[in-house]
């Protein structure tokens, strides 16, 4: 299977780690906030138990210290939290790195870490946090998807399923969902559409 997988879920707690690795979900990022190094380590060590013997990928967002202790396999940065990780330690743990982009700047930061996907958004407007960037637009993809070439693009931020096809069209290799998944009334059976498609760009 391709890293990361054309759908990425992005969620926040164990179970929902838990709900999409049953349903079959490849990528899924586990972003818990505020956490310390020992509750940290506690969740990621929890979700890769989880994780065991499914299809899911787990990516650990932010917390290094805990992916290497842990022995996750998947990293990834935000620019604040790549400022201050140790990059041959991720790297000799053999974890891949995805870092998340928001202006040119920001991609030159990302491209110097030689990561193993970059992440662009947010493509349209987001309630989940507060965002100081506007939002990127799908033809942003384009661009970017040129500028990186190879390097796997998830476009991410705001982008419910009704957008997948434009944008797997514009260039994105990927799509991170948040939202479209927490937050809807019926979350297994939009997954399955999620993975229906995915399975449709692989093919």
């Amino acid at each position: 299977m391709p890293y990361p997988d054309p759908f990425y879920a992005v969620v926040d707690s164990l179970a929902w780690v838990e709900r999409l690795a049953k349903l079959g979900v490849g990528t899924i990022q586990l972003r818990a906030k505020n956490l310390n190094d020992a509750e940290a380590l506690q969740i990621v060590t929890d979700a890769l138990a989880l994780t065991e013997g499914t299809p899911a990928k787990l990516v650990v967002n932010d917390y290094w210290r805990a992916a290497i202790v842990a022995g996750a396999k998947h990293l990834h940065l935000g620019q604040e939290d790549l400022v201050d990780a140790d990059l041959k330690a991720i790297r000799d743990a053999g974890l891949t790195l995805g870092i998340s982009t928001h202006d040119d700047a920001e991609l030159a930061t990302a491209l110097a870490a030689e990561p193993d996907y970059v992440a662009l958004g947010p493509i349209f407007f987001t309630t989940l946090k507060s965002m100081r960037f506007e939002p990127q637009g799908i033809p942003k993809i384009t661009e970017w998807k040129k500028r990186i070439g190879s390097i796997p693009l998830v476009a991410i931020g705001g982008i419910k399923f009704e957008h997948a096809a434009e944008i797997f069209a514009a260039g994105a290799d990927s799509i991170a969902v948040v939202s479209d998944v927490t937050q809807n009334a019926d979350p297994d059976a939009r997954v399955r559409q999620w993975l229906g498609l995915s399975s449709k760009e692989a093919a």
